[in-house]
């Protein structure tokens, strides 16, 4: 499976797919190309860095069908069929869902449903939530509203403030998303409605979607 990844920043969830994939760890998956918003995005470097193709689509001065037809256009030109949203900090609407139908990953920092949007841990912590962690979704036209596929839980502390919070989920977003994307390209991952059904599983949650708690 050919997997584009998206990003707009730094690119530290990029680069733990690109380890997983020169690690073979991705099972059936294979990192086609790195497609950033933002010219001088970090994420591109890391991309060049491991041999992987790069293209730059900025959005600047396209309004959002056009900027979601060029991406499309480059992600095809890969030969794509599995698009991972890694830190990339624009919404894609239906026209780009549906080049792409139910083969779009999302990493969201909280436990969804709960603390969706902007700014979910700084949304935990005012909360007072014991608990906080990350969510692999699929993407669909609401926001982070998409089939759950994976989650981790990490604790909230007594003095965590948001970049602490953040930190502390981010070493698991780069656990969780290279197992997902491996599940994915395995063939066994259905959406089934708003539940994520995986081929083999006694049940549906049976799945591996949830992992416990970071010490």
């Amino acid at each position: 499976m050919r997997v584009g990844v998206l990003c707009s920043g730094r690119g530290s969830n990029l680069q733990s797919l690109l380890d997983a994939a020169k690690a073979n760890a991705l099972g059936g998956a294979e990192i086609a190309v790195v497609v950033c918003n933002i010219a001088g995005a970090g994420a591109i470097d890391r991309a060049k860095t491991a041999g992987v193709a790069v293209e730059v689509v900025e959005h600047k001065g396209l309004d959002r069908a056009a900027f979601e037809r060029a991406l499309v256009e480059r992600l095809r030109a890969h030969r794509v069929e599995l698009v991972c949203l890694a830190g990339f900090m624009r919404i894609v609407g239906r026209g780009f869902l549906d080049a792409f139908p139910d083969r779009v990953l999302n990493i969201h920092p909280s436990l969804l449903p709960s603390f969706p949007g902007l700014h979910a841990q700084r949304q935990a912590i005012e909360a007072g939530s014991r608990f906080s962690g990350c969510t692999i979704h699929f993407v669909d036209a609401g926001t982070d509203s998409g089939p759950i596929l994976s989650q981790a839980v990490v604790p909230v502390l007594p003095g965590d403030d948001e970049d602490a919070l953040a930190a502390r989920i981010l070493v698991a977003e780069h656990r969780i998303y290279p197992e997902a994307v491996k599940l994915v390209a395995s063939g066994k991952v259905h959406i089934e409605g708003r539940r994520v059904r995986v081929d083999g599983a006694a049940r549906p949650d049976d799945a591996p979607r949830f992992h416990p708690p970071l010490s």
